[in-house]
Parts: structure tokens; C-alpha cells; sequence
């Protein structure tokens, strides 16, 4: 003879465990969104005002004149050969152009800055077809561009620091820092790009498009020049500044 009684309170412990069973898995679901959403805020840098923007005062222009006096170039590497004039000053758009097809090299100001923030702005030419965008800028760069300190940007990517700086034992030191940013914020080519990068004592910080997505705190070069890139793409410059530190 069946038992009624005795199954029903088996169908109900079953009933509970069941759901129990489930919400356990409901628990750990929403501790696995909350762990993947602190990850994600992690990775995303908190938005901040550029130095230009939060303190407008002390910055100086440093665009160059017509006949690009007070900088030069140097060819990447430093014992490389120059490739044609490919840097020019575009008065009505007040813009630095690097028309992109006079080899890889860099355009740095004949002047030392030590403790200083670099703020400029940039924008590819959008070439249909054409990928691999690549330029950047530079900071404490010694006069013959073999120690150089790097922010790079490519399209829609990159915006971290890499480079060579000097070290204790007198030798140079390599530095990249592309895989710990997690933050993209260069926008792609045809845009225009805000960028600031920061030299205080050995730390050097670099600002993209409303957010600090790195920093170096291993600067070995108290002072040097500051500059940017020109390597096969055809770039624009604009709102190029200096501030220095006290």
C-alpha cells in the first residue's frame, strides 16, 4: 500500500532543496557580475580634467614658427640616415603637419625641460584602406635621441609610455608599459586626440582623452628634450604647450 504522508514530505524536501539548489546558483551568478563589473571599472580609469583644462595659467606655446626654428630632427635609430624635409607649419590651420613620407624620425625642441607637463593634441589623416597608424610623443629625450621617453599612439589603440632611460649603472633601461593598460582611449584615425604627458622627478604620467591610463616611476633622466614623431603616416599637431613644474 502506498504512503501519502511519506511521500509528500519527501516531494517537499525535495521541493526545498531544489530551491536552495537554485538560490546558491542565483549567489553566485550575481558575485560573478559583481566581480566582472569591479573588473571592468578597475580597468577603466576614472575621467579627470586635463592639467591645461584644471589650471589654465603658466602654459606656454610652443608651436613652431614657419621655418621650424629652435627644433630639429633625428633620425629613429639615431645612427640612421634622414629621410626628405617632411615637417611643416600650416599657418591658417595653426596646425604642425608631418606629411609622413620622409622616413622614421623625431622633431624635438632645442631646449631641456625637467619637471614639466607636454600638452598637445593630434589627428590622423584618414587614408581609406590604410592600417597601422603609428606616431608619438616625447619627453626628457637626450640631444642625439638614443634615451627617449615615448607616449604612443596608433588608431584606436596603444596610449602607453615605452622607451629607454638611463639607469644607476650608467647603462640604458628598457621600459614598456603596453600590456598594463587596459583603457583605450585614443580615438580612431580622422578624430582628434587630447594627450598631456607629465615629468616629475622620476615619475612620468601620461593623461588620454580625459584619463590617466599609465604611469612610469623608474625616469632616470632628470631633464631633456621634448618632441614628437613622424614615422610613414601623415599627422597633425595643435595645441602644443609646456608648463613647467615647480
Amino acid at each position: 500500500m502506498h504512503n501519502t504522508t511519506s511521500a509528500s514530505i519527501g516531494s517537499e524536501t525535495s521541493r526545498r532543496h531544489f530551491l536552495a539548489a537554485g538560490s546558491m546558483a542565483a549567489v553566485i551568478m550575481l558575485a560573478a557580475c559583481w566581480a566582472f563589473t569591479c573588473q571592468a571599472q578597475d580597468a577603466k580609469a576614472a575621467e579627470t580634467k586635463s592639467a591645461l583644462e584644471a589650471d589654465p595659467k603658466g602654459w606656454v606655446d610652443i608651436t613652431p614658427a614657419a621655418d621650424l626654428k629652435g627644433w630639429y630632427r633625428v633620425s629613429v635609430p639615431p645612427t640612421g640616415k634622414l629621410g626628405r624635409e617632411q615637417w611643416h607649419v600650416d599657418a591658417d590651420g595653426k596646425t604642425l603637419v608631418c606629411d609622413g613620407d620622409g622616413g622614421h624620425d623625431m622633431l624635438l625642441m632645442d631646449k631641456e625641460f625637467s619637471d614639466a607637463i607636454f600638452h598637445f593634441e593630434f589627428c590622423y589623416t584618414k587614408v581609406e584602406g590604410k592600417k597601422g597608424y603609428n606616431s608619438g610623443a616625447y619627453v626628457r629625450n637626450s640631444k642625439d635621441g638614443s634615451i627617449w621617453h615615448q607616449a604612443q599612439f596608433g588608431d584606436a589603440k596603444d596610449g602607453y609610455l615605452f622607451g629607454q632611460t638611463d639607469s644607476a649603472d650608467g647603462k640604458k633601461k628598457n621600459f614598456n608599459l603596453g600590456k598594463a593598460v587596459k583603457d583605450m582611449r585614443v580615438k580612431p584615425a580622422g578624430q582628434w586626440n587630447t594627450m598631456e604627458v607629465s615629468a616629475r622627478g622620476k615619475t612620468l604620467t601620461l593623461w588620454v582623452n580625459g584619463a590617466v591610463t599609465c604611469q612610469f616611476e623608474e625616469c632616470g633622466t632628470p631633464k631633456g628634450r621634448l618632441g614628437l614623431e613622424g614615422e610613414g603616416y601623415r599627422i597633425e599637431f595643435r595645441n602644443l604647450k609646456v608648463k613647467e613644474l615647480q
